[in-house]
C-alpha cells in the first residue's frame, strides 16, 4: 500500500497531538492526586465515587447528630445527679426533723433548710442548654417548665410531653431528653414505695407508718385503702373498718382498736397506733395513684414543720406529714435514679454508634481514596514514559520530513 507525504504527514501530526493530550492529562492527575477527574476518565468509577460521597456525607451528618446528643445527654446526666444529691440532703433532713428532742425553733430551722434546697432542686428543673433552651420542656424548649403554682403549694408545668429525639444514624433515632413530669411529677412504676397518709381533718393523735410490703405480687396492692375510725359515744371504745377502690366485701369492718395493731392490707402491712378520734381517716395507696409533684411535697413539708407542736395532736399530725413526705421524697428519688440509668445506657448507645460510624467512616473514605485517588510513583513513571515516546516520534518526523527528492535536486 502506498502512503502520500500528506497522509504520512497527517497521521504522525495526529499521534504526536494524541501524546500531548494524554501528557496534559496526565498531568492534571499527577498535579491533582486524582485519578478521575471527569465522569468521561472512568463512567463506571465515577457514578461509584458519587455514591460513596454521598454516603460519606451522611456519614459525618450522623456524626454531628451524634456529638450533639451525646453533649445533650451528658448536661442531662450532669443535671439529674445534682438533683439526686439535692434530694439526699432533703432526706436527711427529714430524718432529722423526726427527734423527739427537737423544738419549735429546731424544727423551724429544718423547714427553712428544706426551702433552701427546694430552690436548689426548682433551679435545676429548670435547667437550660447551651443554646438557651430547657432541657425538661420536652419539645417547648423555649418554655421554662416549671413556675411555682399562685396557690403557693407545688408547681405549674408549662412545657409539653414530647420528647427531642435525634437520629444518630440510619433507621435509629435516640431520646435525648426528658419531660419535666416524668422527672419531678412521676414516680417509678417498679422502684417506688405505697403511700401512707393520714386525713386532713383527723383531730386525734392516731398515727399511720410507712408501708411495708410483703407479697409484691398481690394484686390488692394496686387498690386504694381507707381506714376509718369510729368512736362509741356510750362507752369509748373504738372500732375501725376498711374500705377499698375498688371495692372489697372482704374487707374487715367495725374492727376494735385497743392501741397499737398491725393492718395488712393486700400484700401490704401498716401500722397504726395512738387514739384516733371519731371520724379520723387514714389512707393508702400505690405511689402512681397520688399528687406526686416533689415541689408540693416539699411545701406541704415545709408548711408542717413550721406549726407549733404543743399538743399530742400537733405532735402526730407532724408524725404522720413526715411518714408521707418521707416516702414520696423517696420514690422521686428512686424515680431520678431510674432515670439517671436510662440516660446513661443512651450514652453508652452514642459512644458505642460513635465507634461503629468512625470504623466506617475509614473504610468508605479509604474506598473513595482507591477510587479516584492515583499511585503517584506509578503515574509519575508512566509520564515519563510518555513524555520519551513523544520526543522519539517528533524527532522520528523530523527526520522523515527530509527524505524527499526535492532535497537531492541541485546536488
Amino acid at each position: 500500500m502506498r502512503i502520500s507525504s500528506s497522509q504520512y504527514f497527517n497521521m504522525n501530526v495526529a499521534s504526536m497531538s494524541d501524546q500531548q493530550s494524554t501528557l496534559a492529562s496526565m498531568y492534571q492527575q499527577i498535579s491533582s492526586g486524582k485519578r478521575i477527574l471527569t465522569a468521561s476518565d472512568d463512567p463506571l468509577g465515577a457514578a461509584q465515587a458519587v455514591q460513596l460521597t454521598l454516603k460519606s456525607g451522611a456519614l459525618a451528618q450522623y456524626g454531628t447528630n451524634q456529638t450533639t446528643a451525646l453533649s445533650s445527654l451528658q448536661q442531662e446526666d450532669s443535671t439529674l445527679g445534682g438533683v439526686s444529691n439535692v434530694l439526699q440532703s432533703i432526706q436527711t433532713q427529714i430524718v432529722h426533723a423526726g427527734d423527739g428532742s427537737l423544738t419549735d425553733a429546731d424544727r423551724t430551722s429544718i423547714a427553712n433548710a428544706i426551702q433552701g434546697l427546694r430552690g436548689q432542686l426548682f433551679g435545676l428543673a429548670n435547667t437550660t442548654d447551651s443554646s438557651g433552651n430547657y432541657i425538661f420542656s420536652g419539645l417547648k424548649g423555649g418554655t421554662a417548665p416549671f413556675s411555682d403554682d399562685p396557690s403557693g403549694v407545688g408547681t405549674t408545668y408549662s412545657g409539653d410531653l414530647g420528647q427531642r429525639t435525634v437520629q444518630i444514624s440510619e433507621g435509629r433515632s435516640i431520646a435525648v431528653g426528658d419531660t419535666g413530669l416524668s422527672i419531678f411529677g412521676s414516680v417509678s412504676p417498679t422502684e417506688s414505695d405505697p403511700v401512707s397518709s393520714a386525713g386532713a381533718q383527723n383531730k386525734g393523735t392516731g398515727t399511720i407508718s410507712a408501708v411495708s410490703v410483703s407479697d409484691t405480687s398481690n394484686a390488692g396492692n394496686a387498690s386504694t385503702y381507707t381506714i376509718k375510725f369510729s368512736v362509741s359515744q356510750t362507752d369509748g371504745s373504738t372500732t375501725y373498718s376498711i374500705t377499698s377502690n375498688p371495692a372489697d366485701s372482704s374487707l374487715p369492718t367495725n374492727v376494735a382498736y385497743t392501741g397499737k395493731t398491725d393492718v395488712t392490707l393486700g400484700g401490704q402491712k401498716v401500722t397504726l397506733d395512738g387514739a384516733p378520734a371519731d371520724g379520723d381517716s387514714f389512707t393508702v395507696q400505690p405511689a402512681s395513684s397520688g399528687n406526686n409533684d416533689i415541689f408540693a411535697t416539699l411545701d406541704n413539708i415545709v408548711n408542717a414543720l413550721k406549726q407549733p407542736t404543743g399538743s399530742p395532736g400537733a405532735q402526730a399530725t407532724l408524725t404522720n406529714a413526715l411518714t408521707t413526705a418521707g416516702t414520696k421524697i423517696n420514690n422521686t428519688f428512686n424515680n431520678v435514679l431510674a432515670a439517671q440509668t436510662v440516660v446513661g445506657g443512651r450514652e453508652q448507645e452514642v459512644q458505642s454508634t460513635q465507634s461503629t460510624m468512625q470504623a466506617s467512616t475509614t473504610q468508605t473514605a479509604s474506598d473513595i481514596a482507591n477510587l479516584t485517588s492515583i499511585d503517584l510513583v506509578s503515574s509519575i513513571s508512566q509520564y515519563e514514559l510518555t513524555q520519551t515516546s513523544l520526543q522519539a516520534a517528533q524527532m522520528a518526523f523530523s527526520q522523515i520530513q527530509k527524505m524527499s527528492l526535492f532535497d537531492y535536486i541541485g546536488n
